[in-house]
């Protein structure tokens, strides 16, 4: 199977062999190279994968550091490592030795040494060592863990990130009482996404003399605000200014009640020579407006809304490279966390906006300045696939790349010249390519990294197709198409409908280590993954369709990609399955209920079932409140219920008629595991044969690599109990 674009000669890959040191003792988590016994896909095979994460160049380009993640079942633990590789030879060396994972690896000292994180102190700090891996020594020495950290352009100072005490929402217990796990809540926000909100992460800034970081201060001191925002914002939410006298910073000033139901983050300039911040959102006549004004500019459409608001998610900054200017991703309404996320570019000395991307009709992701301060590279996602793009401060833009795939960008070179991404597809994890910059239409991506490819060498992948359905309102709905591995036409399969989840998330060319297209075709099955309505790269009107109507146009889009794969002879249409996770799940529970007998198994993991519930349930109240359309108390103007709720699943349980398996994280606290345990029971009440999967250690994902195996053996066992005619 051809599984990249570009591929290097035998002798490159060999290249890339990473030497092991001797010393390392026997419980270290490193690559691994299982012996298989056949060339389909297993879980274990999933969970032994390397996993890329951060890459940094090198100040001459010559070299990067980067980092991979590797897991043990039998432990059931992770380990990150570092890496080095020439970018001439495309040799690879690992650096590191230590059983404690070693993270964020950047260069300093013009490329003789590398900054990163280790916990082989007993906390994590702050570590420095050659580039060659040697002479390693502890930097920091704080009482906190440093969670991240960004070093400034001069190279004087650090941003460490850091948890501080935050008892806005949990307040704290008497003294006399340390061992009461009680506690006292008096806001919402009390909780977010798998902890209890007793903390915020805080940027802190040191001096850095070369062997020590010390003096460090709390930029946000007193301040019970969190930056980065949680619980996914890293590192990228803040950027120094080239100069090294100013920090750019995401923030969402804001806590309980008013950070619950409000997705209004800003860009804030910190002077570190005055210690004081300036609001580059808002201007300084800005007046917060009232709950109606609010909700009147809500949903207005995103052309009228006055554009200096930003009303909505404004994060990850970034300055150009000569300073003038400042860059970053911004949405245009409060609420709604699935906006278009735009490309923002603000004048510092006029104070001037301007949005570059208006002309992309989709959200933008990463995003670089290039060396000539008046270009800028980005993704998005478009027709089911991420690819990089480029665009100019009059919003002139262009795709750098076509190719069946998703991309993130990395970083750009010092020269300019090159752009660092990582590329993966359904067919392909992670791996790190470097994309030439230059003025044709389309630049070809080399591979640099090849950390699987005793996987893809011994491994047989399904095709992967783009199919075209029509909708019952006559559109045209983008499909992926998963055949299992040595398909044979003349045969029948049983087949599975994947429903996405986000509910506003793209079906684009993701590689999952738990939703895998090609492990789930591996077991024989094929796979039609719809782009349904409310999914980004087709259009607003194509991605808003959604909001408000979880049971309309797009379950129909659901039904109209299944019962047009099972006109093709080779589909066994009296075995279809179908299965998703968060939205998704809500799609398998409303589906069971609605689906006119065309599937004969279900699977819902961390799925919503009872839509009444989750608005009182979940943290985020902004979500329910943008995408159910109010409260599930409060009446539209024609005095009915909002359609969200008058059709939730659990109103059509007396409808149910096929074996459901209910998966969730009892630490997933954006959609409580009380909704699967209801849906079990509502199973089994009407006499449906039901199983439920429960992990009380897990969150709305499955983290830990036991758990993951487990997941998808019960997956596949209940999927073979029914689907598969033999077990008939």
């Amino acid at each position: 199977m051809n599984l990249l674009r570009t591929m290097l000669t035998a002798t490159v890959i060999a290249a890339t062999t990473t030497t092991i040191s001797p010393v390392l003792a026997q419980d270290f988590i490193g690559r691994q190279q299982p012996v298989f016994k056949s060339d389909r896909m297993t879980p274990e095979n999933l969970w032994a994968m390397g996993r890329i994460g951060g890459f940094k160049l090198s100040h001459d380009d010559y070299n990067a550091v980067y980092g991979v993640t590797y897991y043990s079942v039998k432990q059931n633990k992770s380990h990150s490592v570092l890496y080095t590789i020439n970018l001439r030879t495309l040799e690879s060396k690992q650096l590191t030795t230590s059983c404690k994972s070693e993270v964020g690896g950047t260069y300093i000292n013009k490329g003789r040494q590398i900054m990163y994180l280790s916990a082989e102190s007993g906390s994590n700090q702050l570590w420095v060592m050659n580039s060659d891996g040697t002479n390693r020594k502890q930097i920091s020495h704080t009482n906190a863990d440093i969670a991240d950290f960004s070093i400034s352009p001069d190279e004087k100072k650090v941003i460490v990130i850091m948890d501080v005490a935050q008892n806005h929402s949990i307040q704290t217990n008497d003294a006399d009482l340390p061992q009461a796990s009680g506690m006292v809540i008096n806001d919402l926000m009390y909780k977010h996404w798998d902890t209890y909100v007793t903390t915020a992460p805080h940027p802190f800034v040191a001096d850095f003399d070369g062997n020590k970081i010390d003096n460090a201060f709390d930029i946000l001191e007193g301040e019970p605000f969190e930056c980065p925002m949680l619980p996914f914002g890293g590192i990228e939410q803040l950027a120094w200014s080239p100069d090294s006298k100013c920090i750019a910073y995401t923030c969402r000033k804001k806590v309980g009640k008013e950070y619950a139901i409000s997705t209004d983050s800003d860009i804030f300039l910190y002077d570190l020579a005055t210690r004081k911040s300036k609001n580059l959102c808002k201007p300084s006549d800005y007046h917060a407006p009232t709950i109606e004004e609010d909700r009147s500019l809500q949903h207005q459409s995103v052309n009228k809304q006055p554009a200096d608001y930003n009303m909505g998610y404004d994060q990850n900054p970034q300055f150009s490279p000569n300073g003038k200017y400042i860059a970053w991703s911004s949405m245009e309404r409060d609420g709604y966390e699935s906006d278009r996320a735009r490309l923002c570019v603000l004048d510092l000395k006029s104070g001037k906006k301007t949005y570059v991307t208006e002309k992309f009709e989709s959200g933008i992701n990463e995003f670089c300045w290039a060396r000539d301060n008046k270009t800028l590279y980005f993704t998005g996602v478009w027709h089911g696939k991420t690819q990089v793009y480029q665009t100019n401060l009059k919003g002139e833009h262009k795709a750098l790349t076509n190719d069946v795939a998703d991309y993130s960008i990395l970083t750009l070179s010092a020269d300019g010249k090159n752009l660092y991404c990582k590329r993966q597809s359904m067919s392909q994890a992670d791996e790190i390519y470097r994309l030439p910059i230059t003025n044709h239409e389309k630049a070809e991506a080399q591979q640099l990294t090849h950390e699987n490819q005793h996987f893809y060498d011994n491994l047989t992948f399904g095709k992967v197709e783009e199919r075209w359905v029509k909708t019952v309102d006559n559109k045209q709905e983008l499909c992926w198409v998963i055949y299992p591995p040595h398909f044979d036409a003349n045969k029948k399969y049983p087949a599975l409908l994947f429903c996405e989840g986000g509910p506003q998330s793209p079906v684009s060319q993701f590689w999952s280590f738990r939703w895998n297209m090609q492990i789930m075709a591996a077991n024989d099955y094929i796979v039609i993954a719809p782009n349904r309505r409310g999914l980004p790269g087709f259009g607003m009107e194509w991605l808003e369709e959604i909001s408000g109507d979880y049971s309309g146009l797009c379950m129909q889009d659901y039904l109209s990609a299944v019962d047009d794969i099972c006109k093709e002879p080779y589909v066994d249409k009296e075995h279809i399955g179908a299965v998703g996770a968060s939205f998704g799940g809500y799609s398998i529970y409303w589906l069971a209920g609605n689906h006119n007998k065309r599937f004969k198994a279900f699977i819902a993991h961390d799925g919503i079932f009872n839509t009444q519930q989750q608005y009182v349930e979940t943290e985020e109240l902004w979500f329910p409140n943008w995408d159910m359309g109010s409260a599930p108390w409060k009446k539209s103007e024609d005095g009915q219920t909002q359609k969200v709720f008058a059709t939730s699943p659990h109103l059509y349980v007396d409808k149910w008629d096929t074996p459901i398996l209910c998966i969730h994280g009892q630490k997933d606290f954006r959609i409580e595991y009380t909704q699967a345990e209801s849906a079990f029971t509502a199973a089994r009440m009407r006499g449906i044969d039901a199983q439920l999967l429960l992990f009380p250690d897990e969150n709305h994902w499955v983290l830990k690599p036991q758990n993951g195996i487990l997941w998808q053996r019960t997956f596949f066992r209940w999927l073979d109990k029914y689907l598969k005619t033999n077990n008939k």
